[in-house]
């Protein structure tokens, strides 16, 4: 399994392949590539999210990804910077669409939990994880995306979890 693991950000959105590889008993988890998208805030935000379409688009036909993953929309305080996140969430989707890929949701809280083992940690936490995950060298950063692998894995283990309970019943 393939997948395209998106965690978007207004300044950073960044982005990561994770393949998952059947051996005898378990799967192993193997980082294809990992980017981030940096968008200067001095360009127009329409500016910035055609960047994020286009060189989310690109990677997408680049790696032929099986599904896409992406963080649920989660609230927040502030109303304008939930908006602007929501307009590169939006982006994503629709990157993710046109190259008729399926979308795969997860909640913050499951992504760390699965990754993590729990739902509450912090970003250094899940850097140190996804690199242990992966076997990399050193932590992925920016932290953007570390959580774009980070929803990938969680989705793995969902796919797996799922498949061997219906292997199960």
């Amino acid at each position: 399994m393939l997948v395209f693991g998106v965690d978007c950000g207004t300044e950073v959105t960044g982005f990561g392949v994770v393949e998952s590889i059947a051996s005898s008993r378990t799967a192993t988890l193997v980082c294809r590539a990992q980017g981030a998208i940096r968008l200067a805030r001095a360009v127009p935000l329409p500016v910035r999210l055609d960047e994020v379409f286009s060189r989310l688009s690109a990677e997408m036909e680049r790696w032929k990804p099986e599904v896409v993953a992406i963080e649920e929309i989660f609230h927040s305080v502030n109303a304008k910077s939930a908006l602007k996140l929501g307009q590169v969430r939006g982006v994503a989707l629709l990157a993710a669409a046109r190259q008729r890929l399926p979308v795969a949701e997860y909640a913050p809280l499951r992504i760390k939990q699965s990754v993590v083992g729990y739902g509450l940690a912090q970003k250094e936490q899940v850097q140190f994880m996804v690199a242990r995950l992966l076997n990399l060298s050193a932590p992925p950063q920016p932290s953007d995306v570390a959580d774009a692998l980070a929803i990938a894995i969680c989705h793995i283990h969902t796919a797996e979890t799922l498949a061997a309970q219906g292997e199960a019943r």
